[in-house]
């Protein structure tokens, strides 16, 4: 136990990401907003492919309201989680 104690008391903080300039901020803003979109697409298709049916198509073609609904609940569940990750 002590030389685990020793040993973390030598590690190094980990590195600030926090933006220092106003191009740095920007820089972070486009990466974290590319991120949350794919994660959002990636948690949509993922639960369509975990339901019966598809869901884009019944949405698109069939043109049902309530599968939108649903569809779109899951994309604001998703960025929630994204949005509370990102928050840290």
């Amino acid at each position: 136990m002590h030389s685990l104690h020793a040993l973390l008391a030598q590690a190094t903080p980990p590195a600030n990401w926090h933006a220092t300039s106003l191009g740095e901020a920007l820089l972070n803003v486009a990466i974290f907003s590319v991120a949350g979109t794919l994660l959002a697409i990636a948690g949509y298709k993922l639960f369509d492919f975990c339901t019966p049916g598809n869901l884009h198509e019944e949405i698109l073609k069939n043109r049902n309201l309530a599968a939108a609904v649903v569809g779109g609940a899951i994309i604001l569940g998703v960025c929630i989680i994204v949005a509370a990750a990102i928050m840290g």
